[in-house]
């Protein structure tokens, strides 16, 4: 029998561990299955280890995991099993068993209808030979009306504004370290560092974010009209909100001209270059300049204004609630969600949430570790390599870090995890600490001036850790030999 093989690619918001554990789970249950898994990686660097059209061509069946929007026009004709990044890494054996069955059961089915125009062909009778196949598309086109929906489409735009806000916000962190008001002074080199990343890298936060919403939705033609919408909103004072907006405007509207107006073959050439941007921005220009700005410029300003007036319960309240979201899916969707609204704000001049929810997704990792450190014999020595490098990957604000844990036990620790995470930011909250970077970890706080209180800030974490580790080791179970084995490895959904 001809060796199965499969291609797949994963793709997750930030492009850092989802994207490769997801990659390693697909091969490792390939390889259980007797097939080969070529996966191409589209992380923070770009598309890696690329599929080529002879590994499409030579491949059974696809499988995309991902959660942000992906290249999908050179798989024609190959059946699709769409996913999750959490998805391939909780149950990578069950996609690639999906794959291979879709796969047989196209194949037989284009068998069957060879076989039936065979004999109508010589007179018999033709069976409905394109029944499955019709089937197929129709599950195919669900499939991919769910994948494309508004959800995706904004995970997509904070994937590509991510490194904008990180480079953008650290630089002008490391402009404080020159003093608070050190940026004022003409010709500095504070000046310069809050200038790059102000004006060239949190400055492009919202344009880069409603550009490449409305790039998911609409492909290339959605840029010019997302981020040219996401200028406007700035210019108008809507902010992060209006931008959002903007990002889904532009691209609804590139794709009503596209499907709407039709020219004649010879004037074909205008649409991409004239006719879909200049129209669609100038619709999501005006709309911003005259309907959406004004409205969305006093929700933001009551939002600011709003929280920066929190205190007390109510601040305590918020930060469990960007605790308990930092920790649901470790990376994931909530989690980027939770870290969204944090950068959002801290534009706006609204520091406490970015330090809340940086101690709430320090702590998974941190805990984790902590607790293959007190309860050595309830781990196996796979957890406990993870739990190495979870030091490293929690104080480095990386909260992927704990999904090998949650992977392996995910009723036990996910629980854990959150109140761990919950207790952080809403000590964080409540003391009232202000953070200036958006991301970093331990390594931002040595900058001057980058946080409001670094002992409150670290009494934070290490109680959030501790907590964390202590819950872990009560209810984990001691490993057993078969969980050892099975650490680290996907389970079957």
């Amino acid at each position: 029998m001809a060796e199965r093989r499969i291609v797949a690619v994963t793709s997750c918001p930030t492009g850092i561990a989802h994207t490769y554990m997801a990659a390693e789970a697909l091969s490792k249950a390939g390889k259980a299955a007797g097939a080969v898994v070529k996966v191409e990686t589209r992380g923070s660097i770009g598309a890696e280890n690329e599929l080529t059209a002879e590994d499409i061509a030579a491949a059974d069946a696809v499988i995309v995991a991902a959660d942000t929007s992906v290249p999908e026009e050179r798989f024609a004709g190959k059946p699709i099993i769409h996913a999750g990044t959490a998805d391939a890494i909780r149950g990578g054996a069950s996609l690639v068993a999906k794959a291979l069955a879709e796969a047989d059961a196209m194949a037989t089915s284009v068998a069957a209808g060879a076989t039936a125009g065979a004999a109508a062909g010589s007179g018999g009778s033709a069976a409905p030979a394109g029944d499955y196949l019709a089937k197929v598309a129709a599950a195919k086109a669900a499939q991919k009306s769910k994948r494309r929906g508004p959800y995706r489409h904004l995970l997509t735009g904070v994937s590509f504004m991510i490194p904008f806000v990180v480079a953008g916000g650290i630089l002008i962190a490391l402009s404080f370290a020159f003093g608070i008001h050190a940026a004022d002074v003409k010709g500095s080199l504070a000046e310069a560092l809050s200038t790059i990343g102000g004006t060239g890298g949190i400055g492009l936060m919202v344009p880069i974010l409603a550009g490449y919403i409305a790039f998911s939705i609409a492909d290339r033609p959605g840029l010019a009209p997302g981020m040219i919408g996401g200028v406007m909103a700035v210019h108008v004072g809507a902010g992060f909100l209006g931008g959002l907006l903007a990002g889904f405007l532009g691209g609804y509207v590139a794709l009503w001209i596209i499907k709407t107006i039709r020219l004649p073959r010879t004037l074909q050439g205008l649409m991409p270059v004239l006719i879909i941007p200049v129209f669609s921005t100038l619709i999501v220009g005006l709309t911003m300049v005259f309907v959406i700005g004004e409205p969305m410029k006093v929700i933001n300003t009551a939002m600011t204004d709003y929280l920066k007036s929190m205190s007390g319960g109510s601040a305590i309240v918020l930060g469990l609630i960007l605790g308990l979201m930092m920790a649901v899916d470790m990376g994931g969707p909530v989690n980027k969600a939770a870290y969204a609204f944090s950068v959002a704000l801290l534009g706006s001049n609204v520091a406490e949430p970015m330090a809340a929810v940086m101690a709430a997704g320090m702590t998974p990792p941190l805990g984790l570790a902590l607790a293959t450190t007190l309860w050595p014999h309830k781990f196996s020595e796979d957890e406990h390599e993870a739990g190495r490098a979870a030091w490293v990957l929690g104080a480095s604000f990386i909260t992927e870090g704990a999904i090998p844990f949650a992977a392996a036990d995910p009723l036990r620790v996910i629980p854990c995890t959150m109140i761990g995470s919950a207790l952080a930011g809403a000590i964080s909250m409540g003391a009232g600490i202000k953070l200036l970077a958006p991301h970093g970890g331990i390594f931002v706080l040595p900058i001057p001036n980058v946080m409001s209180s670094v002992p409150m800030f670290a009494i934070a974490v290490v109680a959030g850790t501790v907590v964390t580790a202590v819950l872990v080791g009560l209810l984990k179970r001691p490993a057993t030999e078969d969980e050892a084995s099975a650490i680290l490895e996907p389970a079957a959904a």
